[in-house]
């Protein structure tokens, strides 16, 4: 199997038995597979007392596998080549992360990289499951797994009608005076609009340099009040989080805020599973996810 990448096309000679990953959430596709990495990243944020996501910890018991080494690394974006040496993957699959052309020709003396098709952190899941499927020579369960999540979301947005149609805005509030913007290309807002939602033109409209190639943009807190959505979607760490971001004055003047048309995602775990949605994450989340987005929706006029 051939697969073409931004950085550079790789060929896997056959059916890989020691498989390593790298980015938030690659891992998550290849354990949907049926494969247990040797290797993948630790998640200290979200991750359980060994720095392992919850579901992928149900679904390495599921499979009746072990822990894997767990890549040191993943909070910074720093690569631990040496681990990956240690780790003597037969491939190394990281289609949603930010790796460098350096990165990847120093990885690729390790073992074939399979990367991202286009832009770092832009690959849809169901691309990013695709794309690890092909390099494990897993093509025929594609289709059931994909049918399963989209059954999922398909009966939580019919379930939950007020939803469809409604306006959103993705935010993160992560420096002080400063809010993050995410564009319509990224995995967490491509997954509302699959419950129905819908992006709001405001988005584009405030963003001043849409070839950035980044996922987000940032917008200060004095221009909060042109953002226009019926509602504002964001993920905090903890409830202390939100109630700090409420508390500042330009944000408790939004109306979105003031109309209780505001739905955060609260606590490391959710914020990881709709940040990096997956094949995995989205069934493990989404039962409390869209409640909650039902909830905020109910109070639009």
């Amino acid at each position: 199997m051939t697969i073409d990448s931004a950085l550079g096309s790789v060929t896997i000679e056959e059916a890989p038995t020691r498989v390593a990953t790298w980015g938030w959430s690659t891992q998550d596709a290849v354990l949907a597979l049926g494969v247990v990495p040797v290797a993948m990243p630790l998640n200290e944020y979200g991750g359980n007392d060994k720095g392992v996501l919850p579901w992928d910890a149900e679904q390495i018991e599921k499979l009746g596998g072990e822990t894997p080494q767990l890549f040191s690394g993943s909070d910074t974006g720093e690569v631990p080549f040496e681990e990956f040496v240690e780790a003597a993957p037969d491939v190394i699959l990281a289609p949603y992360s930010g790796l460098t052309q350096k990165d990847y020709a120093t990885l690729s003396k390790i073992a074939p990289v399979v990367a991202y098709p286009d832009e770092a952190w832009s690959l849809p899941w169901q691309d990013q499951l695709t794309i690890v499927a092909k390099a494990l020579g897993k093509t025929a369960k594609v289709k059931a797994l994909l049918s399963a999540v989209d059954t999922k979301i398909a009966n939580l947005a019919e379930a939950n009608p007020v939803i469809a149609g409604k306006s959103f805005v993705y935010v993160s509030a992560l420096e002080a005076d400063k809010l993050n913007i995410f564009r319509a290309s990224d995995p967490r807002v491509d997954l509302l609009t699959q419950l129905g939602m819908e992006v709001s033109p405001n988005v584009s409209d405030l963003d001043a340099d849409p070839s950035a190639g980044s996922y987000f943009y940032q917008l200060s807190y004095e221009n909060l009040r042109k953002i226009d959505a019926d509602l504002i979607v964001g993920y905090f760490d903890n409830q202390a989080a939100v109630d700090s971001f409420l508390a500042d004055p330009l944000v408790a003047a939004m109306p979105a805020i003031q109309e209780r048309r505001f739905a955060p995602v609260v606590g490391e775990s959710f914020v990881m599973s709709s940040s990096a949605p997956t094949v995995l994450s989205i069934p493990w989340m989404l039962d409390q996810y869209v409640p909650q987005l039902a909830g905020a929706a109910t109070n639009v006029q």
